[in-house]
């Protein structure tokens, strides 16, 4: 039974989350504003002092960089910016933001995208189910009941002999990836001819992010927004914004952000980046005309569906008419090229498919030679999609005038 300290912790998580969720259910400005003291706040603390920097990847740290500047906050951005496509390279350039190398490895080379898939895994599915599927993959005494519990969701003894938690794989990918522990769990479940793990990020953005904080005593704004999901959602809820404990230093303003937020947010700083471009890069041959890297298209707004009846309503309820979604009309996120997290969710044409049409020999070689199985037989992105189910061969885009090197 839980003790009333436990509940006491529950009942005072559960409220922060409560709290969180009415604030991401505020106005834009609301959130706009929030933001800004929240990212004051965390500059001013006596133990972060302006020790700053911008970890920056897509458009919304993109964005995050550009208001942090707007706002007064003026500190370096970084960035592993090879990770990146060419368009948001350019932005990258634009805003004059510094070029990081992967981590190191013991034999003093680097880590390559081709290096971690080869040696580590393909990340596939979710940091999550990777981290767990990776687990399954390498069995010890250590993780026996971790691994338990992926299978069953019963946690043991460790645990408090919880069951149907959420440790648990779904069913789907039970089927797939669970059959490492077939014999200790009496089941019947597949094992794929490859690797699978979590560890891209680690070597190819986190550790060179980390390792520059600990090498200039900088602490991090991060574009991370709960409503994104993932591992950190549950985090940004409880902790906020801002996070400052003896191990971590670290801020996320737009952590209350939904969508609709940064692209708002993005428009603005757009004018914002035109009127201020010099600030960022004094050569004018770097300058870009626009913050949004083309593989995003353009951040467009569509029209408004309410009948007369609707339209009267969300007047009454927010005082003020009602506007369309805003949307990228290209990508709505990005991210490594050769990144697979959450390839299963999206509709075609997803990434690869756009990496066909826009880069063939790149998407040849994911397709068919970044990896390899477990006998150690070249395979690519193609082999793996196959495996989840996500279809790849054929070209959704249907183009007659294929380039060179199209397969």
């Amino acid at each position: 039974m839980k003790n009333v300290i436990e509940r006491m912790e529950e009942n005072q998580s559960a409220k922060k989350i409560a709290d969180f969720h009415v604030k991401q259910q505020q106005p834009y400005q609301f959130k706009r504003d929030y933001a800004e003291i929240r990212a004051q706040e965390f500059y001013n603390h006596p133990e972060i002092n302006g020790n700053c920097y911008v970890a920056v990847g897509g458009l919304d740290s993109i964005t995050l960089y550009l208001f942090l500047h707007s706002i007064g906050i003026k500190v370096p951005a970084v960035s592993v910016s090879f990770l990146e496509d060419k368009s948001i390279q350019k932005v990258h350039r634009a805003l004059g933001v510094v070029c990081l190398k992967p981590a190191l490895r013991e034999d003093g080379t680097r880590w390559t995208k081709a290096r971690v898939i080869k040696e580590c895994g393909f990340p596939v599915l979710s940091k999550e189910i990777a981290n767990k599927i990776a687990l399954l993959q390498h069995p010890s005494e250590k993780n026996a009941t971790v691994r338990h519990a992926i299978i069953t969701g019963e946690t043991g003894a460790y645990g408090g002999y919880r069951k149907g938690t959420r440790m648990k794989l779904a069913k789907k990918w039970l089927e797939k990836f669970g059959g490492y522990e077939n014999e200790r769990e009496g089941t019947n479940y597949g094992i794929p001819d490859f690797l699978v793990s979590d560890k891209c990020c680690y070597y190819l953005k986190e550790k060179p992010c980390n390792d520059y904080a600990r090498e200039t005593g900088l602490f991090p704004y991060m574009g991370l927004m709960a409503s994104e999901g993932g591992r950190r959602q549950k985090a940004l809820m409880l902790n906020g914004c801002n996070y400052i404990s003896k191990g971590t230093k670290r801020s996320a303003p737009f952590a209350i952000f939904q969508r609709q937020d940064v692209l708002e947010l993005a428009l603005e700083m757009d004018k914002y980046y035109l009127a201020h471009r010099a600030e960022f890069n004094p050569d004018p041959s770097q300058w870009v005309d626009t913050i949004v890297p083309a593989i995003y298209g353009e951040i467009v707004r569509d029209p408004v569906r309410m009948d007369l009846t609707e339209t009267l309503k969300y007047v009454e309820r927010y005082g003020a008419l009602p506007v369309g979604q805003l949307r990228t009309t290209k990508a709505q996120r990005t991210g490594c090229s050769m990144c697979g997290f959450g390839i299963h969710l999206e509709k075609r044409p997803h990434r690869f498919d756009r990496l066909r049409q826009e880069n063939p020999r790149e998407w040849e070689y994911q397709m068919y030679h970044i990896g390899v199985d477990i006998n150690g037989n070249e395979i690519g992105w193609g082999h793996v999609l196959d495996y989840i189910g996500v279809g790849w061969r054929d070209d959704p885009f249907e183009r007659t005038d294929k380039p060179e090197g199209w397969l």
